[in-house]
């Protein structure tokens, strides 16, 4: 089931310009972490505290069709906005390119950690 609502673009200018240039093209373009090459993903979750579509590029990481969202934050300590997100409603949807995909994510511990 698709995430419905009112739609908060990135609250970062490089952020939104990617997902609206991704989106926009079916995936075709901006479809590389900035100038590094590696190729990103769009999630889109809710809100934790407000409710609303939030949409993140990240780094695509992929296995046999399972998908990991690495909230690495850039190496912080502390977890990215969208670790909440996920955490307080697990129900994302994924585009890879031009497909999209309704997932339910969970966090991974010991050994699936480990394997990832």
């Amino acid at each position: 089931m698709p995430i419905e609502g009112e739609y908060a673009p990135h609250p970062v200018r490089w952020g939104r310009e990617q997902v609206e240039l991704y989106e926009s093209s079916g995936g075709t373009r901006g479809a590389t972490l900035w100038d590094t090459g590696l190729p990103v993903v769009i999630l889109t979750t809710r809100g934790a505290r407000s409710g609303r579509i939030r949409k993140i590029p990240l780094m695509r990481v992929e296995h046999e069709g399972r998908y990991a969202a690495v909230a690495s934050n850039g190496g912080s300590p502390r977890h990215p906005l969208c670790y909440a997100n996920v955490t307080s409603d697990p129900r994302v949807e994924l585009q890879d390119g031009a497909a999209r995909r309704d997932m339910t994510a969970r966090e991974v511990t010991g050994d699936e950690k480990a394997a990832w």
